[in-house]
Parts: C-alpha cells; sequence; structure tokens
C-alpha cells in the first residue's frame, strides 16, 4: 500500500507542477490533465478497495480450511517444507 500512496502524492505532485506552469492560454489543457488524473486516482482508489477485499476473502477462506482440516494442512505443509529444503 505504500507504493499505492506514493504514486498518488506523485500524481498530485504533477497536477500541481502542471497547475503552477500552465499559462492562460494553457487552461483548457491543464483543467483537461487535471481531470484525467483525478480519473486516474480514482480508479486506483477503486482497484485498491477490489483488491483488499479479495485479499481479505482469501485469508478467510484460508483460515476456514486450515481450521476444518488441520491435519491436511500440517502435511501439505510438511510437503511444501521437504521439498524447499531438497534444493
Amino acid at each position: 500500500m505504500s507504493n499505492f500512496g506514493s504514486a498518488v502524492s506523485d500524481i498530485n505532485g504533477s497536477s500541481e507542477d502542471v497547475t503552477h506552469a500552465s499559462s492562460v492560454d494553457a487552461e483548457p489543457a491543464s483543467c483537461e490533465v487535471r481531470a484525467r488524473l483525478k480519473r486516474v486516482k480514482q480508479k486506483a482508489a477503486d482497484a485498491q478497495v477490489i483488491v483488499v477485499e479479495k485479499g481479505r476473502k482469501s485469508a478467510r477462506a484460508a483460515n476456514d480450511y486450515a481450521h476444518d482440516r488441520p491435519w491436511t494442512t500440517a502435511g501439505v505443509a510438511l510437503g511444501i517444507g521437504v521439498r524447499i529444503g531438497r534444493k
């Protein structure tokens, strides 16, 4: 999430740079750039919400599976550990 925060900060900084650097003639272009940046920020925020929710659902499913089948989970973990340890 820190990468997302830095990306949003970069977008905000770019938006401010465009606003300060624009002249009266460039105002329509500047407004369009700011509008596009706003849409990109909103899409990124929406994507973040979706990813976080899917991650929570996956974690809940894994937790439920581990609690319902502890010996199967332990066996799979042992097998993966042995496999990694052999390399």
